[in-house]
C-alpha cells in the first residue's frame, strides 16, 4: 500500500499546466512594479533588456526545471541529491525553494 504522504499531485489538463505556469511567471512583481520600473528608468530600453534576459535566461531555466522535475519526480532538493549524489549539490535546489519563499515575502508586503 502506498502511504498518501509521499503521492505526488498530477495535472488534469495541459491547459491547466499552462494558466498556472503563466500565472506564476507573470506574477505580482511583473504586473504592479514592471510599469513602474519602466517608467522611471527609459522606457523601450528597459523593456528590450527585460525580454532579452527573458529569452536568453529565464525561458531556458524554466524549461531545465520542468524537464528536471518531471524526469525525477522528487522535489528540488530530492532532484539534486538523485543528480549528484554525496556532493552539496542539493544546495542548489534548496537555494531555489528559499527563493521561492523570499519572493512569496515580497508579494506579501507589495499586495498589503
Amino acid at each position: 500500500m502506498i502511504d498518501d504522504q509521499f503521492v505526488r499531485g498530477n495535472w488534469k489538463s495541459t491547459f491547466g499546466f499552462l494558466l498556472a505556469a503563466a500565472g506564476s511567471a507573470v506574477g505580482l512583481g511583473n504586473i504592479w512594479r514592471f510599469p513602474y520600473v519602466v517608467g522611471t528608468n527609459g522606457g523601450a530600453a528597459f523593456v528590450f533588456i527585460y525580454l532579452v534576459a527573458v529569452v536568453l535566461i529565464s525561458f531556458p531555466m524554466m524549461i531545465t526545471e520542468l524537464t528536471l522535475g518531471r524526469e525525477s519526480q522528487l522535489n528540488p532538493v530530492g532532484t539534486f541529491k538523485k543528480l549528484a549524489p554525496k556532493t552539496p549539490w542539493w544546495l542548489a535546489g534548496a537555494l531555489g525553494v528559499l527563493a521561492g519563499f523570499v519572493i512569496l515575502s515580497f508579494y506579501s508586503v507589495v499586495a498589503c
